[in-house]
């Protein structure tokens, strides 16, 4: 793929793409208005597709007039039957959009709604989106806005001969990482940095067909990374057809999960996404079991505290054994790892984002710690494969690393009590506003995870016997250093580590006390 696809006017795709964003106002408050461009954004692709599909009948049947009249009587014709038929059959589907003059906000929010009508799979999708909205009785976006916005967006043409599915794909996804800059702490909650996801994506290395499986899914980036790393690799082995992965997802944030919808279409790829919360509710079920798959990849969340002991105790699908169970109400990170790994086959594998401090917490303190306990029958199980240690500053709702921990089901024999750990901290450049991993960092991490590869101050294969002495510390920058003043644990998780004990114990002054007065003391 071209690093800057070009379209129309001369400015790349990614350009053109940011410049209809800051049409509205400007970069500064793009990302504030995300739930207007997406939608429109989508739209004008799928326009200029459906243009494509009448053009094509046209060269069999005489005219785009006859062909507009059978596409309305049989839908089956087009993957997605846009009502729209402009005044001049020969102008683009687009312009019944581009030449709305008055009443603009309203006449959008109906034409999308048109389109949802006629194809249910894009029902709360597109048209979930009120661009006549109101706040105090002040329009969220008005007509003259609206307008610049729409004619910003008719620029180019993102037809099947404009652009490729991956390119515009990748446009779009540029356009939600653009956003995530300037959403803050929202930002977690719907993007995963794409190299951070094409390491996953390839380190999962799926072969063509296979199931996989995102509970806290976002916009669906981790997911879409595994089809282009099995693109990527066939390219490589053949040119020759093979099936897709079949894509499965959940999430819990309705505009999230249209805003994945979307750019699973737009990145020409199928799968099912279902709405809701995957730790109370999960969708994907089968024999009323959990579902399983092949692959589990996912990002959730950061240390949510949204669940307590009873969320667990309640659990009617398994998935929280004795031994791990519960880690604690501060943090539910391992409720998570416990989670993918009851969506796992015997043969799966996953790859999870997490805080450094799920890798540590608790470990080398006395007395009992929850997260400590359930990080410990995971190692005692020879379930972890591996962590990778990521740079700072990589994610845009927070400047810590993160990990990236690695679950295998079946590992081989000869890996068997033994965890392949990556310092990779070092891997990075300096990016504005956050850092990045360049696609020789990618490379050098991925073919090191994929051979456990050691490299000296960068990878090691660890026995379990040294994890044991180590009271199941499993971060890779306590035996890996990258320098000698890594020989102790980074201060942010040592204060991170500290605000959680004492958050623990405050939980448990507070149970005491409520058991001592309910002696009389």
């Amino acid at each position: 793929m071209a690093k800057n696809p070009v379209n129309g006017n001369g400015k790349s795709l990614e350009s053109w793409i940011w410049d209809a964003a800051c049409s509205i106002r400007g970069a500064q408050d793009a990302p504030k208005y995300k739930d207007f461009i997406l939608p429109l954004i989508f739209a004008k692709r799928l326009c200029d597709v459906f243009d494509d599909e009448i053009n094509r009948i046209a060269e069999k049947v005489a005219g785009r007039s006859r062909v507009f009249q059978l596409v309305t009587r049989d839908h089956q014709l087009v993957r997605f039957y846009l009502p729209f038929v402009p005044e001049n059959p020969e102008e683009p589907v687009w312009s019944v959009i581009r030449t709305i003059s008055s009443d603009i906000g309203q006449e959008v929010t109906s034409r999308l709604r048109e389109i949802a009508k006629h194809n249910p799979p894009l029902e709360g999708i597109i048209d979930r989106v009120d661009f006549n909205a109101t706040t105090h009785g002040v329009r969220d976006l008005d007509d003259d806005r609206l307008s610049n916005l729409i004619e910003k967006i008719s620029e180019k043409r993102l037809g099947l001969k404009d652009v490729e599915p991956d390119i515009i794909g990748r446009s779009y996804e540029y356009l939600i990482r653009k956003f995530a800059e300037g959403s803050g702490q929202s930002a977690g909650e719907f993007y995963t940095p794409f190299e951070v996801g094409m390491i996953m994506a390839r380190i999962m290395d799926a072969e063509p067909g296979i199931e996989i499986y995102d509970p806290c899914c976002g916009s669906a980036g981790l997911l879409i990374k595994c089809q282009l790393a099995l693109q990527e690799k066939m390219d490589v082995r053949s040119r020759d057809r093979h099936s897709p992965l079949q894509l499965y997802g959940q999430e819990y944030i309705a505009g999230t999960w249209a805003m994945a919808n979307m750019n699973m279409i737009i990145h020409d790829m199928e799968g099912q996404l279902e709405l809701g919360d995957t730790f109370k509710n999960p969708k994907f079920r089968a024999q009323g079991k959990l579902r399983t798959f092949d692959r589990v990849v996912t990002n959730p969340m950061w240390n949510q505290d949204w669940f307590t002991e009873n969320d667990y105790d309640a659990d009617e699908f398994g998935r929280f054994p004795a031994g791990a169970g519960f880690p604690g109400k501060q943090s539910a990170d391992w409720g998570w790892v416990q989670h993918v790994l009851a969506s796992m086959n015997e043969k799966g594998r996953a790859a999870i984002v997490l805080d450094t401090g799920a890798a540590s917490r608790g470990s080398g303190n006395q007395g009992r710690n929850k997260e400590r306990s359930a990080r410990t029958w995971f190692v005692e199980n020879d379930l972890i494969e591996g962590v990778i240690y990521l740079p700072e500053n990589l994610f845009y709702n927070t400047p810590a690393p993160g990990i990236i921990l690695l679950l295998n089901k079946a590992k081989p024999a000869d890996r068997r009590d033994k965890l392949f750990l990556v310092n990779a901290s070092q891997v990075f450049a300096k990016g504005d506003p956050k850092n990045y991993i360049p696609e020789d960092g990618i490379d050098r991490i991925v073919a090191a995870c994929l051979a456990w590869m050691e490299e000296e101050k960068f990878s090691r294969v660890v026995d379990k016997a040294e994890i044991v002495k180590n009271d199941y510390n499993i971060s890779p920058s306590r035996y890996i250093h990258t320098a000698e003043a890594e020989e102790y644990r980074p201060i942010p998780e040592i204060l991170e580590e500290l605000d959680l004990l004492e958050a623990e114990a405050a939980e448990t002054s507070a149970a005491l006390r409520t058991v001592l007065k309910q002696l009389g003391f």
